[in-house]
């Protein structure tokens, strides 16, 4: 009755533990939320105030490759960062989610493949299955930080399906950075076997520990292939505000994008013009704030963690996720555990478990994703839960 591609939908990696956090909640035990990449910081109050300035009458449809305001104002912003695009290079989304499934339906058939180093954000899957995607795990070690393998190693997985290499940089689930080495090597990869290179850089702004973000958009010799994918939600605390962008040189691909931007006739007006003034701030003190508050965090849980017997994990790079292994065979089986048996002060945690993340979930079975998007004091809780937690469900 309905469609493969559609039954074939993958659901959250936290899917399944839903009904235990419900039942921890009816219990009237509260739940710290590890699972979730939603910024607690405050939204910048120019987003506000602009809104607020909105004096029509009627809020109509906007431009459906978006505000030409906004437009500019993104323009702006990547000249700061030395990339040159002009404004048709530019196209405004409902979120980056948007900006990757358009990008993904301009540039696959049913059955064609995508390169992604895993693990990867799980939520990819359900673009990938709604187009009947096949996906090729580059594979990397959690050993190594998730650093990528060689381009020898990544080009015996390019086959004659293969239309795109996809990723994110910083990495989510990872907190992972790629050098410029290695994303310099994917843009060989890309131009020596003409496939397209997504990246998708949410999280460009979230680097610590003085690293040098590079993006894939300043590699001037292959710009008609690469595709940036971007947002407001995490860099400016603003997840529901659904503003995305992709960008690209191929004029060609554009066209195509901005159909699909017609067929959903435009995104929020509203949404957009408080974008702008986002955009358009020019202090550099909310980036600074912001990466500070993540730094101190990141530290305190990797610190944390680290001292908690059993368990191994990286020191995130960017981003605020981090992947940590635990002295335990199944990650989901103590995520589940904890929401339903286990609480510390009348609190427990909700994890995130990594088999969702891989194409080869064995991969991932000792594994949880945390997400440090939360005050200190929160975080201390959080790590004396996941100790006590884990002595505890050890013994039995």
């Amino acid at each position: 009755m309905f469609s493969k591609n559609i039954q074939n939908l993958k659901t959250s990696p936290v899917r399944e533990l839903i009904p235990y956090s419900k039942k921890a909640k009816e219990m009237g035990i509260d739940i710290i939320h590890l699972n979730i990449g939603q910024p607690d910081l405050e939204t910048p109050k120019e987003f506000f105030k602009a809104i607020s300035h909105f004096k029509e009458e009627t809020i109509a449809y906007s431009d459906s490759s978006g505000r030409k305001e906004l437009i500019e104002s993104i323009k702006k912003y990547y000249a700061n960062l030395g990339m040159d695009y002009l404004n048709e290079e530019i196209l405004i989304t409902a979120g980056g989610s948007e900006a990757l499934l358009f990008t993904l339906m301009t540039l696959f058939n049913e059955g064609e493949e995508v390169l992604i180093p895993e693990p990867y954000y799980a939520n990819y899957n359900s673009f990938f299955a709604m187009l009947g995607i096949k996906v090729v795990g580059i594979p990397t070690k959690f050993e190594e930080n998730f650093k990528l393998p060689s381009k020898e190693i990544i080009e015996t997985l390019v086959t004659e399906k293969t239309r795109a290499i996809m990723f994110s940089n910083p990495g989510n689930p990872t907190g992972s950075v790629y050098s410029r080495e290695e994303l310099l090597m994917l843009n060989e990869i890309s131009k020596e076997r003409d496939i397209f290179l997504i990246s998708d850089e949410v999280y460009r702004e979230f680097i610590y520990d003085g690293k040098d973000t590079v993006s894939c958009g300043t590699f001037v010799d292959n710009l008609e292939r690469i595709i940036l994918i971007d947002s407001i939600s995490k860099r400016f605390s603003t997840c529901g505000a659904r503003v995305g962008t992709i960008l690209n040189k191929n004029k060609e691909f554009m066209s195509y994008i901005l159909k699909l931007c017609q067929s959903r006739l435009s995104i929020s007006t509203l949404d957009m013009i408080g974008a702008e003034a986002l955009y358009r701030c020019k202090d550099k003190s909310y980036y600074n704030a912001v990466n500070k508050k993540y730094t101190e965090r990141r530290d305190f849980l990797f610190e944390g963690l680290k001292n908690i017997e059993g368990i191994v994990l990286n020191k995130p790079e960017g981003a605020f996720y981090c992947i940590v292994q635990l002295p335990v065979e199944d990650a989901t089986e103590f995520s589940k555990w904890l929401l339903g048996e286990f609480s510390y002060e009348n609190y427990t945690v909700m994890l995130t478990p990594a088999k969702g993340f891989y194409q080869r979930e064995e991969l991932g079975l000792n594994k949880v994703r945390i997400s440090y998007a939360l005050d200190l004091d929160i975080l201390e809780k959080a790590v004396k839960i996941i100790k006590l937690g884990l002595q505890k469900y050890n013994k039995k």
